[in-house]
């Protein structure tokens, strides 16, 4: 984890989710993130009430942040951010970096997570164009990724707005392609494992897996 001088604002990360569970991919993704753009913490934020889902989280906003700070437990500069699950209404991540940024002060420089897959998906998201206001954007580029696919919006600002190293840091306004691992492990499918019984062990923290069978989730 980098460490800042005092007179050198923070570089902080968003990752954004719904962790139900959190799994070992999704770690493997917080430090690749922390450590690709030198972050001084990364903050994982569960969703409340996704309202890009049909579906809501199976486990409780309660018990995701709570296997959430089970699995960050011991990692440096991965901190979980409840934020979100304290909303009684749909939780949009145009406010939730309004909030950070409030909270943070106009010079420090955040860095919000993002996957190709919602960068193709960006210009249905509320205020999208606000977010580039309010942070920098790291996508998470996969194999396959095409440009030319992106909605003509997005597309404008993804031109416009790339920088492929930090001779000029900015609070906020520019975008990064990061060559960080992908998710490859599937919430959907460990669930489903789960309720079969199976062996999880090779893909939760051991400390998510005890939660969940303690609390018996996801059977």
């Amino acid at each position: 984890m980098a460490t800042c001088p005092p007179d050198v604002p923070q570089r902080i990360g968003i990752f954004g989710g719904t962790f139900d569970p959190v799994h070992l991919a999704h770690l493997r993704l917080a430090r690749a993130f922390r450590d690709e753009i030198a972050l001084d913490q990364v903050r994982l934020i569960p969703a409340g009430q996704p309202y890009h889902r049909s579906a809501r989280p199976q486990a409780s906003p309660v018990q995701r942040l709570a296997m959430l700070d089970a699995a960050l437990a011991g990692e440096p500069g991965l901190v979980s951010d409840a934020r979100e699950i304290r909303r009684p209404r749909y939780a949009y991540t145009v406010e939730t970096l309004q909030e950070l940024r409030a909270e943070l002060g106009a010079q420090a420089e955040l860095w919000f997570l993002i996957g190709a897959d919602s960068l193709e998906k960006l210009h249905t998201w509320h205020r999208w164009p606000q977010l580039l206001q309010l942070a920098n954007l790291a996508v998470a580029i996969r194999p396959g990724f095409d440009a030319a696919q992106l909605d003509p919006a997005v597309a404008a600002h993804w031109q416009a707005r790339q920088v492929s190293d930090f001779s000029n840091r900015t609070p906020s306004g520019t975008i990064r392609a990061l060559a960080l691992p992908p998710i490859t492990l599937s919430a959907t499918d460990i669930r489903q494992q789960l309720a079969t019984g199976q062996d999880c062990s090779a893909l939760l923290s051991p400390p998510v897996l005890a939660y969940i069978r303690q609390h018996r989730l996801y059977t």
